[in-house]
């Protein structure tokens, strides 16, 4: 099994995430690995017809900033090396901005969790997930939620 020294964690603070998260930093300990938890703004791409205002801006940037925080919090318990990343590029896909962060720290790994949507669901929703595997430059370990 290869060792992954670099794990980045995209982290939106969904329980989904955080499921990813818990076994992310369960790996990371055991391989003796550092993580990057990434949380991306990408939220705001769907207002793009709309002009940000200033609140708007500072609410998404504290709640991007609130969610690294508590993962920093949760690799901190499990003795797990780990810094963050908030990135707010409006307009790019979530995908594109994963794999520019794999790519730009050297991860080995991926993880990322999942909602498992399906057909319609997956058709009207996209699914962030595909496109992050799709893209990445490394590999990808996918967490399935509830």
């Amino acid at each position: 099994m290869p060792q992954f020294k670099k794990i980045l964690i995209p982290v939106d603070g969904s329980s989904t995430s955080n499921k990813a998260l818990d076994y992310a930093l369960a790996m990371a300990k055991d391989a003796r690995s550092q993580v990057r938890f990434l949380h991306a703004m990408d939220e705001l791409g769907y207002l793009s017809s709309y002009e940000y205002s200033g609140e708007l801006m500072a609410a998404a940037h504290k709640n991007g900033t609130d969610i690294l925080q508590a993962a920093v919090v949760a690799a901190q318990a499990a003795n797990v090396p780990a810094d963050t990343r908030l990135v707010d590029t409006p307009g790019q896909r979530l995908g594109q901005t994963v794999a520019d962060e794999a790519a730009s720290w050297n991860a080995d790994l991926i993880v990322l969790g999942t909602h498992g949507r399906r057909g319609v669901g997956r058709v009207l929703l996209g699914s962030g997930a595909e496109q992050i595997i799709r893209m990445a430059p490394c590999a990808v370990l996918s967490i399935r939620g509830e």
